[in-house]
C-alpha cells in the first residue's frame, strides 16, 4: 500500500530532474526573514505538480525549486502511505488563481523535510534558534535566547547558559561548562538524513560532552533563519 500510495511523489521526479540535492548546505507557520517568508506545512503530488498547504491553512501553492534544493527528490523519500510529507522551507509565496491552486511557491532553502506528525503544533519550535538530535544512544538538544537544555537517554536533563562561536564557512559552536559538564555542540551547514526516521535536515550535529563524541542533524528554529 505505502508503494502505491506514494507512487505520484515520485511520479513527480522528472519534473525537476535538473534539481540536486541539499550541497552542503498570516499563519502562525509563518516566519519573515530576508524578503522571503519562512513556512511549514504539507507537500504532496497532484496531477504532475508539486503543492505546498502550509501548517492551519486551506490554501495550496504549487512549488518551484528556485533555490535547487531537491525538495521534491527529499520529500519522495519521507512520504507517508497517504503520499504527503512535511516540510520548513523559506521562499516567496505568491497568490494567484492559477489552475489548481491558490498562488506559486518558488522555494529557495529546505530547513528540513519529514514523515507528516505533530511537527506542525510543535510548541518548542516558535522559541528555538536550534534543535539538535541523535541516536545511539539517543540525545536532544534545544537552544534558545535563554539557555540550552540537553536530554540524553538514561541521563538528567541538563538546563544551562552557553556561548556561541561563530566558525567560517556557516559553521558555529555551542559551548558550555557547568556542573562538572563539557558540552559542546558543533554545527555546520550540510545535508543530514537521520538514520532512524529518515527526516532530511540542512544541518550536521556533532555533540561532545567531556570528550564523548555523539553525531545527529539539526535545523534552526523559528529565531534563526541563516
Amino acid at each position: 500500500m505505502f508503494a502505491a500510495r506514494s507512487v505520484l511523489m515520485f511520479a513527480l521526479l522528472p519534473v525537476f530532474a535538473g534539481c540536486q540535492l541539499l550541497p552542503s548546505p498570516s499563519s502562525d507557520s509563518t516566519v519573515s526573514t530576508a524578503g522571503m517568508l519562512r513556512m511549514q506545512g504539507t507537500l504532496s503530488g497532484d496531477g504532475g505538480k508539486l503543492f505546498f498547504q502550509p501548517c492551519s491553512e486551506q490554501r495550496r501553492y504549487a512549488v518551484t525549486d528556485k533555490g535547487n534544493t531537491g525538495i521534491l527528490q527529499e520529500a519522495a523519500s519521507v512520504v507517508d502511505k497517504s503520499g504527503k510529507a512535511f516540510a520548513d522551507v523559506r521562499g516567496n509565496f505568491v497568490a494567484s488563481k492559477a489552475q489548481g491552486s491558490d498562488g506559486q511557491a518558488d522555494v529557495y532553502q529546505l530547513y528540513r523535510v519529514e514523515r507528516p506528525g505533530n511537527a506542525c503544533e510543535d510548541p518548542n519550535f516558535k522559541r528555538l534558534t536550534i534543535h539538535a538530535s541523535g541516536n545511539g544512544p539517543k540525545w536532544n538538544l534545544n537552544a534558545s535566547g535563554k539557555g540550552m537544555v540537553l536530554e540524553r537517554e538514561g541521563q538528567d536533563e541538563f538546563a544551562v547558559p552557553y556561548m556561541e562561536e561563530q566558525m567560517p564557512e556557516g559553521r558555529f559552536n555551542l559551548i558550555t561548562d557547568a556542573n562538572d559538564q563539557h558540552v559542546e555542540l558543533y554545527v555546520a551547514p550540510q545535508r543530514c538524513v537521520d538514520t532512524v526516521n529518515g527526516s532530511v535536515q540542512h544541518l550536521t550535529a556533532e555533540l561532545r560532552v567531556n570528550g564523548k563524541v555523539q553525531r545527529g542533524c539539526a535545523y534552526f528554529g523559528a529565531m534563526r533563519n541563516d
